[in-house]
């Protein structure tokens, strides 16, 4: 896909980017309202919600007087006061409040999965291009250390030629939680938590898969009448052919982990995708075992400072528009796949911008806040 061209509504003579953020939810209050501590070229100014208790308290708490319902959006957008906002709605949302800001001449940082549907992807990609607009997609691992160094490590050789990938990523999510909205809203552990997995491989093999197999499973527990409660995936990669397989589940401890096997070495990431604690290497080669902990970090400030950065300069963002459409795509194949009980080709889809270590940025880790009318999906 081609490059994002040189953004013409740089924000030249600014040195700090101001944003709202639009929805209130666990992810907000835990990581993305405490991030903006830690990102000196980024300002919180206004707050998006339809929970008066939440704008009121959050507000006082981060001192932000600029507060908006949802019904009143627009009027945020005309309103001038900010440059930026990051979307932390649920995923069937995320392709109308891009829209709309891009529309405003505001840039968008939205939360992943970037949309439901390509077809969404595509729409917000169009739009923000129309627009001027920066048009980023919020992949934290994309700028953390362990992460990047194994995409490092894979690429440069180190386990010889890269030929297996295998991730589990599971949790316990409680009953009515919007990550357990129908498929159609963007719910299930695909859209949630199998991205971090399919993300992963497609930039450690630094490939796009061609072809993928699809399982989904329910065990009938009441919480998952209206979405699969595990999905097993296999993914075919072209080039010198490699396999990537994954499982994502609601209905399983707390897992977190992949591993990539060379032909002459072995890394494990365990955990592999968390954002509140401690990320581990475990490297194997030619059976010399090393293994290193990389501490708790602020995963979000780094998020918010390289998307700033690109408003500032007229930078392409990575990830951007188009690192999400890779990803969704991916997601509604496997899906045609588990409902079709076949594998599902995909159609030849070229990635020219891949995270690297370049892109690593470190914050000190965020005090844990209280929360305000929300809590953790999980158990």
């Amino acid at each position: 896909m081609p490059p994002a061209e040189r953004n013409p509504k740089t924000q030249s003579g600014k040195s700090k980017i101001r944003y709202g953020v639009v929805g209130l939810g666990h992810i907000a209050q835990m990581a993305v309202l405490p991030a903006f501590a830690h990102a000196e070229n980024s300002e919180l100014v206004a707050l998006i919600s339809d929970d008066p208790e939440k704008l009121e308290k959050l507000g006082r708490r981060y001192k932000v007087k600029a507060q908006f319902s949802y019904q009143q959006f627009d009027e945020c957008l005309e309103s001038g006061i900010l440059d930026a906002v990051y979307i932390a709605l649920p995923n069937h949302l995320h392709r109308e409040y891009t829209e709309r800001a891009a529309r405003a001449g505001v840039h968008v940082l939205c939360e992943k999965p970037m949309a439901v549907t390509e077809e969404d992807c595509l729409a917000m990609i169009r739009v923000a291009e129309e627009n001027g607009v920066t048009l980023m997609v919020a992949y934290r691992l994309h700028f953390e250390e362990a992460n990047l160094k194994a995409i490092d490590l894979v690429q440069g050789g180190r386990l010889g030629q890269a030929r297996l990938f295998d991730s589990v990523f599971t949790m316990q999510v409680k009953e009515g939680d919007i990550r357990l909205n129908p498929r159609e809203l963007g719910g299930g552990p695909l859209y949630d938590i199998g991205i971090y997995c399919i993300n992963a491989v497609r930039n450690l093999f630094g490939a796009e898969p061609m072809e993928v197999f699809g399982f989904s499973a329910n065990n009938g527990d009441p919480r998952f009448q209206q979405c699969e409660e595990v999905t097993s995936a296999i993914l075919r990669f072209p080039g010198r052919e490699r396999l990537a397989s994954f499982t994502c589940s609601f209905n399983g401890a707390d897992v977190s982990t992949y591993r990539v096997v060379g032909t002459k070495g072995e890394l494990v990431l365990d955990p592999a995708y968390e954002y509140d604690g401690e990320l581990k290497h475990r490297l194997t080669i030619d059976g010399r075992k090393r293994e290193k902990t990389f501490s708790k970090r602020d995963q979000f400030a780094p998020e918010l400072m390289s998307f700033s950065e690109c408003i500032l300069t007229g930078a392409a963002p990575e990830p951007s528009g188009w690192e999400g459409l890779a990803d969704v795509r991916v997601i509604r194949a496997l899906y045609r796949s588990a409902d079709s009980g076949q594998p599902v080709s995909l159609e030849p889809f070229t990635r020219q911008d891949r995270p690297t270590l370049e892109q690593e940025l470190r914050r000190p880790a965020v005090t844990k806040p209280q929360l305000v009318n929300t809590e953790s999906p999980t158990e």
